[in-house]
């Protein structure tokens, strides 16, 4: 892949971006289909990294069970939903022959999987003992992405774990719901990626959903990235596939159910947050190689020595269970050190004559490019102890960041201000979230190029007493958050 200039992270976000991932080698981008990507080893190793953690909690914490579905949805189960086909009817790629033959029934490649699991969920699903229901897939969906694609934030062929449940009432779906917001926020947390749970208005909710949770960061332009959701499905979808149980009570009765999902914009968040000038810098526990160690040849050691030494660090590290490298080639250190950065690794472990000599390691950290000089005894509850500092550091200083794009505005002229002079996010008064409030949203997106996000979940943010709706005037129910977005 040819190497790309690294731009200004902070003043030329979009290009720093497109070359970071380049340079990284996360993904290529010269498939001949636009908004289907390549993944090189590199960047599938840390998807598939973050993704194993993601379905680890699920399934330890939430007793998700794992699933393989279809891609193909028949054109009748995927219209039987009516508010859920009109979300998505102007995105799906269809499937119309098998070879040369015309196919009797058109077939949608899943856009997500709803109307393909829940046909048989209603067979799966006989009795309240079979409740509740949970379980996820890591797979891929297509969508025809009219909008301008970006590399894994917005293509054609979309990488995500989703989640689907069933359960026996609203209530116990309600409370899933709040579960899983629970779980993804420690997901996020965990790779010190700041967020707002929201929920989004009742325009902007997912098709065939009674509400829609979400979780939105911000990225360094400004813009708000929504990096995962929660779906509370109520009835909508066990009446349109006919999912009942019999109660404790002898009666038939619909599930109420939830889908839940987070896409690969998890790793676009975590590229654009902690990223540098430099590149990426990757998550510890997600960075296919953890620490690289870099020989520094000089003439006060024979080469071999040097070798032998630095071998001895690479097999202790394995041992360890840390990723590491041992790179021989035949570049300088100084290129070494430039490709590893550029690729995120974590940690570097620099071994010249001085550490050979004295028994020691020299350990360099990605984020803060730190060094420090360790005993070779000490030298793997140095490197684990970095990983919790670094991640800690990472976390911290992301959060900052976040914190200051947050504004509050009272007047649509001081909200469109602050969206073009700022970005981020800004609070405002808003009289509601559900369709009588809409046309104040249209007014938003139109007069400042925002969106209303949505109120915070579970508990919405009040205004100030006597609050008004910065557009029609009315008294204001919410405090909303208000960012143009992907």
């Amino acid at each position: 892949m040819p190497e790309k200039k690294i731009f200004d992270k902070k003043k030329e976000f979009s290009e720093w971006y497109v070359a970071a991932i380049e340079n990284a080698e996360l993904l290529d981008q010269r498939y001949p289909v636009k908004g289907f990507p390549v993944y090189p080893p590199w960047g599938f190793k840390a998807l598939r990294a973050l993704f194993r953690v993601l379905e680890e909690m699920l399934e330890k914490e939430d007793d998700n069970q794992p699933v393989l579905f279809p891609v193909v949805i028949p054109e009748d189960f995927l219209k039987k939903e009516a508010e859920h086909v009109a979300g998505f009817e102007g995105e799906v790629f269809w499937v119309t022959h098998g070879g040369h033959t015309a196919l009797a029934k058109k077939l949608a490649l899943r856009p997500t999987s709803e109307t393909a699991m829940y046909p048989i969920f209603a067979y799966w699903i006989k009795s309240y003992m079979d409740l509740p229901l949970k379980i996820h897939q890591t797979v891929t969906v297509y969508r025809y992405e009219t909008k301008h694609t970006r590399m894994l934030i917005r293509g054609r062929e979309v990488f995500w774990n989703e989640g689907h449940a069933a359960h026996r009432t609203w209530d116990d779906a309600y409370k899933h719901v709040v579960k899983v917001s629970d779980i993804y926020s420690r997901f996020f947390k965990k790779f010190g990626i700041p967020f707002v749970l929201l929920k989004r208005p009742a325009w902007d909710k997912f098709p065939g959903a009674d509400f829609t949770v979400a979780l939105d960061t911000l990225m360094p332009d400004g813009r708000a990235l929504q990096i995962g959701t929660v779906h509370h499905l109520g009835e909508n979808f066990a009446k349109a596939f006919e999912i009942k149980y019999l109660d404790r009570d002898q009666k038939m009765k619909y599930v109420s159910q939830t889908s839940y999902g987070i896409s690969m914009r998890a790793l676009a968040a975590i590229i654009g947050i902690h990223g540098d000038n430099i590149g990426i810098i990757l998550p510890p526990e997600i960075a296919p190689i953890q620490v690289v160690i870099v020989p520094i040849p000089s003439k006060k050691v024979d080469i071999e020595s040097l070798y032998e030494y630095c071998n001895k660090i690479y097999n202790t590290l394995k041992e360890n269970d840390i990723r590491a490298y041992l790179d021989l080639s035949d570049a300088t250190p100084g290129e070494k050190y430039y490709k590893w950065e550029r690729k995120g690794v974590p940690l570097r472990i620099e071994i010249g004559a001085k550490e050979y000599s004295e028994s020691k390691a020299t350990i360099v950290r990605r984020d803060t490019r730190k060094r420090e000089t360790v005993p070779l005894e000490q030298l793997i509850n140095k490197i684990k102890l970095t990983f919790e500092t670094m991640m800690s550091d990472m976390a911290k200083r992301a959060k900052e960041e976040f914190d200051k794009s947050i504004s509050s505005a009272i007047s649509l002229d001081e909200l469109r201000r602050i969206i073009s002079e700022k970005g981020g996010f800004v609070k405002v008064p808003l009289c509601d979230i559900e369709s009588k409030g809409e046309e104040c949203g249209t007014v938003i997106k139109n007069e400042c190029g925002a969106e209303v996000r949505g109120v915070t979940f579970p508990e919405p943010e009040q205004p100030p007493s006597g609050s008004k709706c910065i557009v029609c005037g009315n008294n204001a129910k919410y405090l909303a958050w208000v960012a143009k977005s992907y």
